[in-house]
């Protein structure tokens, strides 16, 4: 490690003991911006840097809610507000049991690249709770969602803070919260994306993730003359963003084969067509059952005990589950079958290892920070529309989410190119670092 990464990190792990996500975000993004800020004295005697690793804000609360039993029961609730020099703080909400300090800050860190990439005016945030939705009833669910929303409520705002869903929050968990921020408050305003189309919801929202990690990702192909055409995907999860992912592979002429969940993978070698896909939505957004039952139904492989993806012979990989997901081994792997591209759906879904097994290998790797910003840059449309009361269609919004992917690739090469090799990992971090940097600076020491 450099000299300069290794004395940066021991100051943040001092400062943030345990949180090793936080702790993997920060070394990922320092070790490519020690270098330009060698070259750019400005931001370094600024100490931007030092300024960016640190939260603005910190929120912890206590959530008390009534079980179905009548039982009282407690939760921890978070939220992050990262960094507003660009815009409000923008980022999801996640309700998971693995949500901790740790989690939420690398997440926030991640987020203030990447909605300065998609350049609409957002910050950086992220929130959330350790409950688990999984398993409970909807009025459960809406006892929780409104005693998390009674405090949260107290820091949000359109201009504020936008949170927006994550893991564990869909349109339900949404719906909730936004009902309550409207009881406690007494006002109609966009305080949170993801909504219903019914009550200032954007179009293309709920695809918008998955779209956008797959239109990276033709992006990347075009640069050494490729295309989804007849290409075989592996696609990990089974949420939102891997379900619209499929369905864009599909539109682009790609064959999926794989979606997973915490159980394990299904390897479908016919691929997952938009029919199978719609058994898929079914499955998961209204049953919410198991993967697995897509094998019983299609007479398909299953592989269990929590088995990812990634042996599977692929052209291209899409993690879309969750954080840490593809290890340097499974990465070799992935390599030694022909993948060519890595597009991540979700937030830093490769380890260290794996990464550096794509770089060395000078395959197409898209980071999340870039890759999946399409959902954050949705949400910025959605907001834009709740501030002009108006309702863009379909093909509109598709079309700003394109060419948002599109102008986000042209900055990661940029600020990435290598010779002939674009190091997306470098495009991503320098090229979100810049406008937050600049911010930042003529703003004076806040």
């Amino acid at each position: 490690m450099d000299p300069k990464v290794k004395k940066f990190m021991e100051a943040v792990i001092a400062k943030n003991q345990g949180e090793v996500e936080f702790h993997q975000a920060v070394q990922e993004v320092v070790e490519t911006l020690i270098p330009f800020l060698d070259e750019h004295p400005k931001y370094k005697d600024a100490k931007i840097l030092e300024r960016i690793v640190e939260p603005e804000r910190v929120i912890m609360f206590r959530v008390p809610w009534l079980n179905d039993k009548g039982d009282i029961e407690i939760n921890k609730g978070f939220r992050i507000e990262m960094n507003s020099a660009i815009g409000p703080y923008k980022g999801g909400l996640r309700f998971h049991p693995t949500v901790n300090l740790g989690v939420l800050k690398f997440l926030a860190f991640e987020q203030v690249f990447k909605n300065s990439l998609t350049t609409l005016p957002m910050g950086g945030g992220k929130g959330g709770s350790d409950f688990d939705p999984k398993g409970k009833s909807d009025n459960e669910v809406m006892r929780f969602c409104q005693s998390f929303m009674t405090e949260l409520q107290r820091h949000i705002g359109p201009d504020t803070d936008v949170p927006a869903g994550d893991i564990g929050v869909g349109g339900r968990e949404i719906g909730f919260m936004f009902g309550q921020y409207k009881r406690l408050r007494n006002e109609f305003t966009g305080v949170l994306t993801g909504k219903g189309l019914e009550w200032g919801g954007s179009l293309i929202r709920p695809e918008a993730t998955g779209y956008g990690c797959v239109y990276f990702a033709e992006e990347m192909l075009k640069t050494i003359n490729e295309t989804f055409k007849g290409k075989i995907v592996a696609v990990s999860g089974s949420g939102n963003v891997a379900q619209y992912a499929v369905q864009k592979v599909n539109d682009l002429g790609g064959k999926c084969v794989t979606l997973s969940d915490s159980e394990g993978y299904i390897y479908d070698a016919n691929g997952i067509t938009p029919e199978k896909l719609a058994y898929v939505m079914e499955l998961k957004n209204i049953k919410r059952g198991r993967i697995k039952e897509y094998a019983d139904k299609y007479g398909c492989e299953f592989v269990g005990n929590g088995a990812r993806p990634w042996v599977v012979k692929c052209h291209v990989a899409l993690p879309c589950a969750t954080q840490n997901e593809v290890n340097g081994e499974e990465a070799k792997i992935l390599v030694k079958n022909g993948c060519i591209c890595v597009s991540e759906g979700a937030n830093m879904p490769s380890t260290p290892d794996a990464i550096e097994v794509y770089i060395n290998n000078k395959i197409l790797y898209g980071p999340g920070k870039a890759a999946n910003a399409g959902g954050v840059a949705t949400s910025g449309l959605e907001m834009s529309q709740n501030s002009l009361r108006l309702s863009w269609t379909r093909e509109e919004v598709d079309e700003r989410l394109h060419n948002i992917m599109i102008n986000i690739h042209k900055t990661c090469v940029k600020y990435g190119k290598e010779g002939s090799f674009v190091n997306y990992v470098k495009g991503a971090n320098i090229g979100g670092f810049v406008k937050v940097a600049e911010a930042m600076m003529a703003q004076g020491l806040v």
